[in-house]
């Protein structure tokens, strides 16, 4: 282990446990790693210690343990503390990084805690939780209202049938007349669903509080304020930094999305992606390249002798030769095709055919991706400010690089596409075997196109008037759409005439929608006083009149 100590001297390290199972800790460690000193109590210490471990064996109030925390911190300075969990909590991923800490461990195995010690005396943290939406003391359902339950049911049903399409699609031959049906029915569903969120849209974030199992509930595509690694053996949030500051975060996450990246990745939105149509070795070395080409400019920017305030200027200035350079990663540099009967570098050939100059309205101001990485400042999640190495700011940090990374990627396989339509025999070498045809290569062109237009016109301006962005985030090798909720006036101010119009028809459903349910409901409550008080009545006397009649001419019978 990394220490500062004297040559000789050995870490000390107070456990604060039970006695049977810190003996037992204790003694392990020791004999693991000779360097360690074990201590049970506070008078066995001959100096500061270089860790204090807590281990709980429950956790009933997570206020206590906060205030618990502090004191620790108050009372030993700056000595790292490691708080370890039990196996089974109550409580969601969210609630464990209000226990601010360096060392975050939920029922570590010998090895865990060793290298974890092994990382926080070296000045790092680590942070290793289970995924909790296993736990069924958390998949409880709540009681929830008859909309809701309309809305949920019918979303489950969908996404069923769904699922069995995609089984149907993966065991039918390409090009059958069952395949074509299959893929009809599958689009009338994803439409069903998408009417059913617009009907229920109020509704939308009820889901999210609701645990169930399925593809749409155990994990939703659409999470607001929390968001999961892959899982690492039985961990699902797995960060560890060797240091504390903005280099060892960057490497941090370079190192996990390279890897996210490297077992491959799969569409998990409702949108159609245009890195799908790469087939998926190219996919993996254009997501590798733009890691590559990001890694250089935040050396470059970070080596910058100015005061750092002209740096986003500088990014800008640089995203062009980045996207170039990631377009000739994915051809290869000296790699050959012909093209109107002359062999040309692919290369080449692809930049002068392609325009890698357009933005992507919906990517985020680079500030908030670039500050933390390059001037070490803190990220504001809910409300507060909190360090890049923070477990929070670190997953929010994590996903804002994911969602530049699939948004740029998206810039350039468009591009990619388009050059295809135009040089056929590039079609075998970098797309999908099902694109070389032309019919679907057109087909897959005009689905982009077209939701493109639909994103640009019409989502796009509910979304502003929402004050809703949307991310892409990487999440166990899947690219998942999070909405979150931040301030878009202005760019809701900035919108063209179209778009305004669209806007204006949502606030108008939402300023006439109250009305109107005052109105059916005004107007039940007039058809239940006719039916009972009018018309049933009526009925009631005809038939009494009827009855007596009947009752006079029998006895007179």
């Amino acid at each position: 282990m990394e220490t500062n100590l004297a040559e000789g001297e050995s870490n000390q390290i107070l456990l604060l446990a039970p006695n049977l199972l810190g003996e037992s800790l204790a003694l392990q460690l020791e004999n693991a790693e000779p360097d360690l000193k074990v201590l049970l109590e506070e008078n066995a210490l001959t100096r500061s210690p270089s860790l204090v471990i807590w281990i709980l064996e429950s956790v009933e109030v997570p206020s206590a343990i906060e205030l618990e925390l502090r004191n620790l911190q108050e009372y030993w300075g700056k000595v790292p503390l490691l708080l370890i969990l039990p196996a089974k909590l109550t409580l969601k991923t969210n609630q464990f990084f209000q226990f601010d800490c360096p060392g975050l461990l939920q029922d570590p195995d010998f090895e865990t805690l060793r290298e974890s010690i092994e990382t926080i005396i070296s000045g790092g943290r680590v942070v290793r939780l289970k995924d909790q939406s296993k736990d069924p003391l958390l998949n409880k359902p709540s009681p929830i209202g008859l909309g809701q339950w309309f809305l949920l049911s019918g979303v489950q049903q969908i996404d069923e049938e769904i699922k069995n399409i995609e089984f149907l699609l993966n065991r039918t031959s390409n090009n059958s007349f069952k395949e074509i049906i299959l893929y009809g029915r599958r689009k009338e569903l994803k439409a069903a669903k998408a009417l059913l969120y617009w009907l229920w849209g109020p509704l939308k974030i009820s889901i999210h509080t609701l645990q169930y199992k399925g593809d749409s509930f155990d994990k939703p595509n659409q999470k607001i304020g929390s968001f999961d690694f892959p899982q690492q053996k039985d961990f699902g949030t797995t960060i560890s930094l060797r240091k504390r500051d903005s280099i060892a975060v960057w490497e941090a996450i370079r190192d996990h999305i390279e890897t996210t990246v490297q077992e491959g990745l799969t569409n998990s939105t409702d949108s159609l992606l245009a890195i799908e149509g790469l087939n998926p070795t190219k996919q993996k070395a254009l997501l590798n390249a733009l890691i590559k080409q990001f890694d250089q400019i935040i050396i470059t920017l970070r080596s910058l002798k100015n005061d750092h305030k002209t740096y986003k200027k500088d990014w800008l200035e640089l995203q062009p030769e980045l996207r170039q350079k990631a377009l000739q990663s994915l051809a290869g540099s000296y790699v050959r095709l012909p093209f109107n009967g002359e062999l040309k570098l692919i290369g080449e050939q692809l930049l002068a055919m392609s325009d890698l100059l357009d933005d992507d309205d919906e990517l985020p101001d680079a500030e908030k991706m670039l500050d933390p990485l390059i001037l070490n400042k803190p990220i504001i999640v809910d409300g507060q400010l909190l360090p890049a190495d923070d477990p929070r700011a670190f997953i929010q940090l994590e996903m804002f690089i994911s969602n530049w990374l699939i948004r740029i990627s998206e810039i350039i396989s468009a591009e990619v596409i388009s050059a295809c339509g135009e040089w056929p025999e590039l079609r075998g070498y970098l797309l999908n075997p099902e694109l070389i045809s032309t019919r679907e290569l057109e087909r897959l062109r005009n689905q982009l196109n077209s939701q493109n237009r639909w994103q640009n016109l019409i989502k796009r301006p509910i979304q502003l008037y929402e004050s809703k962005r949307l991310f892409y985030n990487l999440n166990n090798g899947r690219i998942e759409q999070v909405l979150v909720t931040e301030p878009r006036d202005k760019e809701l101010r900035d919108l063209d005439w179209w778009q305004q119009q669209v806007a204006l028809l949502v606030e108008a459903r939402d300023a006439i929608a109250p009305q109107i349910q005052t109105l059916v409901k005004k107007f039940g409550d007039l058809m239940v006083v006719l039916l009972t008080q009018v018309i049933g009545r009526a009925i009631g006397l005809v038939g009494r009149g009827i009855a007596q009649g009947m009752g006079r001419n029998l006895r007179r019978s």
